[in-house]
């Protein structure tokens, strides 16, 4: 994985990541909330059911108050009347009253005949509980709740049964009825299901939401970068095409000087030689002159030399630093095109880097040779200080301006590569070229930041 695919997936693992934590939690927050309302839900139910379950016992408790009230312990004929009215109290498939002595004998039960007669004290249900042992001590005191697991009528399939036993401690009878949760339990299981639907929905909602956004953003990612990659290559392309016009340019210029110049001058050492060689070959008289002749022919020949030599690299920006440098190329411009040209060059707190040093005095050549080809300036400003570590130059001409469209790329001064090569050289250490043109003149603003200096503090410890 490359670098670009590496930054692509640092910015798409914090949106899964994001969308991961926040699903989980809505997910936590949604099941905390149907859990407690299925809780809540049951609870009530259950309330609901209790309620029941008093009410009916007191319905009972009704039906056999007179008869009870007005028996003693032992008349067998109101309590065989007794029975009879709870045999015929039944409610519904499943509901129906039950009566045991304390001694764990059944006395009632509707649904299961056998068991009349019979003691079932020690009677568990599948989990173990000792239903009507646990029945009877409800009873005894004063009354309550109890549930257990008890066979249905109305399937013969085992169920969750909530009872209340109520005490009729005259004839040592436990009075009870129950209703079974079974459901109760369905409508909870049934609402834990929709829950479970829910979220599964939820899931596929968020995957159908999620899923796509992150794709969106893996191809947009992928789109910019073969975007910036293709507008990277292009960009490199033309800049390795300028390099190579300028290197032609260069060459150019610098055959067309050597040829112009340079050989022109030799040309004339050479004939200036013969001619002082022939004359003194004959003694004439000029001879002396003819030789002065051919030696200030050879110091113009040396001058076009040293001429392109400083204009290749000038030895003074290496030995005495960009000031000097500066105030010597504005006395050959001056000399060479007649252009009043000032230098105002205030002392660095901080000392420019060579490669930066070198990037000033190119822009400032560059600018020179651009006022001097197209601007028909008859004065020149170079002004240069440091503010804050930061180094400025501005370069201001009285010439005509020119279009500030040649600025923004396709037709800058000198052949399109004038400015372009000035704004290139300052944004290698990070500073910017700012132009403002007018028809009165043009004012260049060359800026570098502070990691363009080196600290004199800094050049000490070197040192």
């Amino acid at each position: 994985m490359n670098l670009r695919h590496q930054i692509v997936a640092l910015a798409i693992i914090p949106l899964i990541l994001a969308i991961l934590i926040v699903t989980a939690f809505i997910t936590w927050q949604s099941a905390t909330l149907v859990r407690s309302s299925i809780d809540t839900f049951e609870r009530n139910m259950l309330k609901a059911k209790q309620t029941e379950l008093l009410n009916l016992t007191n319905l009972a408790l009704s039906a056999i108050h007179d008869i009870y009230e007005a028996a003693g312990p032992d008349d067998e004929g109101a309590k065989e009347k007794v029975r009879a009215i709870l045999t015929a109290l039944d409610y519904g498939k499943d509901g129906y009253f039950f009566v045991y002595d304390y001694d764990g004998n059944n006395v009632v039960h509707p649904r299961q005949t056998f068991r009349p007669g019979h003691n079932w004290l020690d009677l568990t249900d599948p989990d173990g509980d000792r239903v009507i042992a646990n029945l009877i001590q409800k009873a005894k005191e004063g009354g309550g709740l109890h549930q257990y697991k008890w066979q249905k009528p109305s399937s013969g399939e085992v169920a969750d049964k909530l009872s209340f036993a109520a005490g009729l401690d005259k004839w040592k009878w436990m009075l009870g009825t129950g209703v079974y949760l079974d459901d109760v339990f369905a409508q909870t299981a049934a609402a834990n299901a929709d829950f479970r639907a829910n979220v599964r929905k939820t899931f596929l909602i968020i995957a159908l939401i999620a899923v796509p956004a992150v794709l969106i953003v893996f191809a947009t990612g992928m789109l910019l970068t073969l975007r910036e990659r293709r507008l990277a290559d292009s960009k490199l392309k033309q800049l390795a095409q300028r390099i190579i016009d300028t290197q032609e340019e260069e060459r150019t210029r610098l055959a067309r000087e050597l040829h112009d110049g340079i050989s022109q001058n030799l040309i004339g050492v050479r004939y200036a030689i013969d001619l002082a060689s022939r004359k003194v070959a004959s003694q004439a008289e000029d001879a002396a002159r003819a030789i002065d002749r051919g030696a200030e022919a050879l110091n113009g020949a040396i001058k076009e030399v040293r001429r392109l030599s400083h204009d290749l690299r000038p030895r003074a920006l290496d030995d005495l630093g960009l000031t000097p440098a500066l105030k010597a190329l504005c006395d050959n411009f001056s000399e060479r095109t007649g252009i009043e040209t000032r230098l105002e060059a205030l002392p660095f707190k901080n000392m420019l880097k060579s490669e930066a040093s070198t990037a000033l005095y190119r822009v400032a050549q560059e600018a020179l040779n651009n006022v001097e080809r197209h601007s028909g300036a008859s004065r020149v400003d170079i002004r240069i200080w440091s503010v804050g570590g930061r180094v400025r130059m501005t370069i201001s001409d009285n010439g005509n301006g020119f279009d500030e469209t040649m600025a923004e790329g396709k037709k800058a001064l000198g052949g399109g590569l004038g400015l372009r090569n000035m704004q290139e050289r300052l944004a290698h250490f990070g500073g910017l070229l700012l132009i403002k043109t007018t028809s009165a003149g043009t004012i260049l603003t060359a800026m570098l930041p502070r990691s363009a200096t080196v600290n004199r503090a800094q050049l000490e410890d070197a040192a």
